[in-house]
């Protein structure tokens, strides 16, 4: 067991200007034994393999209207329906070209050649009427992508209904986040995530 002493005393407090976990002393810490006993593995015992972890990151704008997420595979952009589309319609509105083509451009920037566009419905209607017009909205800014992406983009499109919703579908604010379009794709080895 190693006992550091010498920390508790106002020189060790930290000041509002420090980063977090560091604290000020006009003494450098104290030195760690690394022979010291409860520092070592007991005989026989090894480390598990190392892996890498999948983290992600999720920035939402305020009120839900685009969120992007990031994970050491790919991106994923969702759209929430009303941004894009009138109510039960497949027709962008002007709005959505310009969310779509700084899209478009994320892709390019990544050099994707594969993307997947997915579109989700609320509970509301019948489960038919969802299928049709999910992928309707899908096939839509499918389109509207093709135009602003480098030529060879090769596209996986899919109407998905009420299926995975990602809100509860009991008030309208998680109907709203249901109704989407998701865009995904690969993201390219050295590019890091980022806000958006």
């Amino acid at each position: 067991m190693v006992l550091l002493s010498g920390l508790a005393g106002p020189a060790a407090t930290a000041r509002a200007d420090d980063p977090p976990g560091s604290t000020s002393s006009a003494s450098p810490p104290p030195p760690i034994d690394s022979n010291a006993p409860a520092l070592m593995l007991p005989d026989g015992a090894t480390l598990a393999p190392a892996k890498i972890l999948d983290i992600k990151q999720i920035v939402e704008e305020e009120g839900g209207e685009q969120r992007r997420e990031d994970t050491n595979v790919d991106v994923t952009f969702a759209l929430q329906a009303e941004v894009l589309f009138a109510k039960d319609s497949a027709k962008l509105s002007p709005a959505a070209t310009a969310r779509i083509a700084a899209i478009a451009v994320e892709i390019n920037k990544q050099g994707s050649g594969r993307v997947r566009v997915f579109g989700f419905t609320d509970d509301l209607g019948s489960y038919e009427h969802g299928l049709k017009l999910s992928k309707a909205r899908a096939d839509a800014v499918q389109l509207e992508l093709a135009r602003n992406l480098d030529a060879g983009t090769t596209f996986d499109i899919r109407g998905y209904s009420e299926d995975y919703p990602i809100a509860d579908n009991s008030t309208e604010e998680g109907r709203k986040k249901n109704r989407r379009v998701e865009v995904s794709f690969p993201r390219t080895s050295g590019s890091s995530g980022g806000g958006g």
